[in-house]
């Protein structure tokens, strides 16, 4: 059975917080992954990232990005700061439900309808969500189901016959596939393209 859009990412924040709980006792603090920012640090990008993208389809503006920031409170404890992430991932997927499918919003990265804001809100959890696992001992890979619609979405030229999860960590520069090394730049093409 293929989710809807809203529940890709409800499942998207779901799954991301529930794996991150199993290292809520570990250190925050240290690098998420092989990125500059915390694990803190990398909650909140989420948090901004995923709500944001939810402000761009309800402000619809054509040329910047909207002035609501959102964070996570960096002095709660973690499973708190999990349910800012929770709680982001809602706002995202009703907003994605409630949006007309002609709706056209401002991105640096194209501008996109419903579906692909909401292909850039399971981007940030699954991938960040990864991120933070690697830097809190937890084993979490995004699945196929969550990875597939969003490699498809936003990576039109990505290579084929790898699994979606493999695809979608290569796709955002966090690993190598067979007979292609690790990206050192990368962004996704979040414009709305004819099937």
């Amino acid at each position: 059975m293929t989710l809807s859009w809203p529940e890709l990412v409800r499942t998207a924040a779901e799954d991301t917080t529930s794996a991150l709980e199993k290292g809520a006792d570990q250190n925050w603090r240290g690098k998420a992954g092989d990125l500059d920012w915390s694990c803190r640090e990398t909650l909140s990008h989420i948090a901004l990232g995923v709500v944001g993208y939810a402000g761009l389809l309800i402000a619809r503006p054509t040329d910047r990005y909207i002035t609501l920031f959102s964070s996570i409170d960096g002095h709660a404890p973690v499973p708190a700061a999990l349910e800012g992430i929770r709680i982001a991932g809602a706002l995202l997927a009703g907003t994605v439900r409630d949006t007309p499918p002609e709706v056209r919003a401002w991105h640096p990265y194209g501008h996109s309808d419903a579906a692909g804001f909401a292909a850039m809100g399971v981007l940030e959890l699954v991938v960040h969500g990864r991120d933070i696992a690697q830097a809190v001992g937890v084993d979490y890979t995004p699945s196929d189901a969550l990875a597939a619609p969003v490699v498809e979405r936003l990576f039109p030229d990505a290579p084929t016959g790898h699994s979606p999860a493999d695809t979608l960590l290569w796709c955002t520069g966090r690993s190598t596939l067979p007979g292609l090394p690790r990206r050192g730049a990368w962004r996704w093409d979040g414009r709305v393209r004819q099937a």
